[in-house]
C-alpha cells in the first residue's frame, strides 16, 4: 500500500490536515465516509487515514519509515482490514462484513489502533449495512472504520449520520492542468480530458489523448446516426453499456450541456432583441426535450454501479431522447 502518494495530490491537502488536527486533539474519528467521484484520489485518502492511526512515529505521522508504516507499505500489517467489492461481484456480500467487524472486535495485534476500510461501500447490501449499525453506535476503543463511496451513495441515513463526512471536490482547473503538466505531458492540452473525467485530475491521467479522440468521434457519429434514425438503438446501446459507459455519459452530458449553453446564447426572444432568458427558453419544446436527456443521463450514471440493467437503461435513454439528438 502506497499511502504516501496522498501527500503528492494538493487538493487532497485540506482533508489531511484536519484528521491531523484531529489526531493531535486526539479526537481521531471512529467512523468517517469519504464521498468523491472517481479520479480524485479516495482510496489514497483512506490509506494515508489507516497510516495517520497505525504511525508508531511520535514524530509528524504518519512517517513512512516505523514499523507500522512498513507493515502498511508491504500491505502485512496485522490491524489493517480491507473490503472491496470481489471480482464479478455487484454488492459487498453481508459476509465480507461481518468477517471485518469481527476482525475489528479483536484485540489490537500491536497494542495501538485497528483500522477497517470499505471501498466503494455505495455496493454494500442492506443486510451488510445493518450488520455495521452496531460497530457504528457502539466502537470499541482504539478503532477506525473509514468507508468509500461515490456522492451518490444510497447508504441508509442511519450509517450515513454517524460517520464524520469529507467530501472531495475537484481542484480549480488551472491547478489541475499544473498538477498534470508536472505529473504527465507536459505538452498535451489537458482540456478535453479534464471534461471527460469531470475535472478529476488522476482520471485525466489514465485517459490517452488517441482513446479521447476515438471517443469523442465514435460518440459523434452515434448521435448523429440516431438522430437521423440510421441505426438500431438496441444493438447501439449493447455496445456502449459494455465499454466505459460511464465516460460515455460522461460524455453525454458534457455535449447536452454545451448544446443547452448553444441554444440560449443564440436565441431571441420574438418581443425584443434581448436574449431569452432561461423560464423563456424552457418553454420550447427542444429545450425541455434537452433538459429531459440531461436528468436521465445523470440518473443513469448514479445508478451505474447498482443492478439496474444498464443496456436496457440506455436504450430507454437514447429512444426517448431522440427528438433532442436531433438537430
Amino acid at each position: 500500500m502506497d499511502f504516501l502518494t496522498a501527500d503528492s495530490l494538493p487538493w487532497l491537502g485540506l482533508s489531511q490536515q484536519q484528521l491531523r488536527d484531529s489526531m493531535l486533539a486526539q479526537r481521531l474519528p471512529h467512523s468517517s465516509l469519504l464521498l468523491s467521484t472517481p479520479g480524485l484520489g479516495a482510496e489514497h485518502l483512506g490509506n494515508w487515514m489507516a497510516a495517520l492511526a497505525l504511525c508508531e512515529s511520535r514524530a509528524e505521522r504518519p512517517c513512512g519509515v516505523c514499523t507500522a508504516c512498513s507493515l502498511l507499505r508491504s500491505d502485512s500489517h496485522p490491524d489493517y482490514y480491507l473490503v472491496r467489492l470481489e471480482q464479478d461481484a455487484k454488492q459487498i456480500k453481508v459476509d465480507q462484513v461481518r468477517e471485518l467487524i469481527g476482525s475489528l472486535s479483536l484485540k489490537s495485534y500491536r497494542g495501538g489502533y485497528k483500522v477497517g476500510i470499505i471501498e466503494g461501500a455505495e455496493a454494500l447490501n442492506a443486510n451488510g449495512a445493518n450488520a455495521f449499525l452496531k460497530t457504528l453506535e457502539e466502537p470499541s476503543a482504539d478503532t477506525m472504520l473509514v468507508m468509500i463511496a461515490k456522492p451518490s451513495h444510497r447508504l441508509p441515513a442511519t450509517i450515513a449520520s454517524r460517520c464524520l463526512r469529507l467530501v472531495l471536490r475537484p481542484p480549480p482547473k488551472d491547478a489541475a492542468v499544473a498538477w498534470l503538466k508536472a505529473h504527465g505531458r507536459p505538452d498535451q492540452n489537458w482540456d478535453a480530458a479534464l471534461a471527460l473525467a469531470g475535472g478529476a485530475p488522476l482520471l485525466a491521467l489514465e485517459l490517452n489523448e488517441t482513446g479521447i479522440a476515438a471517443l469523442e468521434k465514435e460518440m459523434q457519429e452515434g448521435l448523429q446516426a440516431i438522430a437521423a434514425g440510421a441505426v438500431d438503438v438496441t444493438l447501439l446501446a449493447g455496445e456502449w453499456a459494455k465499454s466505459d459507459l460511464g465516460l460515455r455519459l460522461t460524455w453525454l452530458e458534457n455535449w447536452i450541456t454545451r448544446r443547452v449553453h448553444a441554444t440560449l446564447g443564440d436565441a431571441n426572444s420574438n418581443q425584443s432583441a434581448e436574449r431569452v432568458r432561461l423560464p423563456a427558453a424552457l418553454l420550447k419544446p427542444k429545450m425541455r426535450a434537452l433538459f429531459e436527456l440531461l436528468d436521465a443521463a445523470r440518473d443513469l450514471r448514479r445508478l451505474a454501479s447498482t443492478g439496474l440493467n444498464q443496456q436496457l437503461a440506455l436504450e430507454a435513454l437514447l429512444l426517448g431522447g431522440r427528438a433532442a439528438l436531433a438537430k
